[in-house]
């Protein structure tokens, strides 16, 4: 199962560095929209035009990467909707793509056995039984000279 990026920038020629940069990185199923519904179950890359048209208050702001320059006024408009990934345009790709990877692990765990590895390529790990052991606990003796 393929974690779901959904890209909402204006800026089209960083929206399409970061797609490149996504598909180097993981496995990822990038979407672009241009109104991305936060009531799905993905990861909302933002930028500060897409942030004004969302409805408040937000369903997962945890799952939000919000772009923005520093000293922005939607700034403050962020941390208020709850939104913790916050970057700058002017941040490494690599700082980005961390943001990205962190909201998808905050991502809200459906209670399917698939959703554990949802972010790995890799399956699931069985977990071992353990049988408990019945031993009668026996006396020691100690020897005496």
């Amino acid at each position: 199962m393929l974690q779901t990026v959904r890209l909402t920038l204006s800026d089209t020629a960083y929206a399409a560095a970061l797609r490149d940069a996504l598909n180097h990185t993981c496995a990822w199923h990038i979407d672009s929209a241009a109104s991305s519904d936060p009531g799905q179950p993905s990861v909302l890359v933002l930028d500060d035009t897409a942030l004004a048209r969302l409805p408040l208050p937000l369903s997962h702001p945890e799952c939000i990467v919000l772009i923005t320059h520093k000293n922005s006024e939607r700034m403050a408009q962020a941390w208020d909707a709850g939104i913790v990934s916050v970057v700058g345009w002017d941040d490494s790709m690599d700082t980005v793509l961390l943001a990205i990877m962190a909201a998808a692990l905050r991502m809200p765990v459906s209670h399917s056995p698939r959703a554990a590895h949802a972010i790995s390529p890799n399956p699931a790990p069985v977990p071992a039984s353990i049988t408990p052991i019945s031993h009668r606990p026996s006396r020691k003796r100690c020897k005496t000279q």
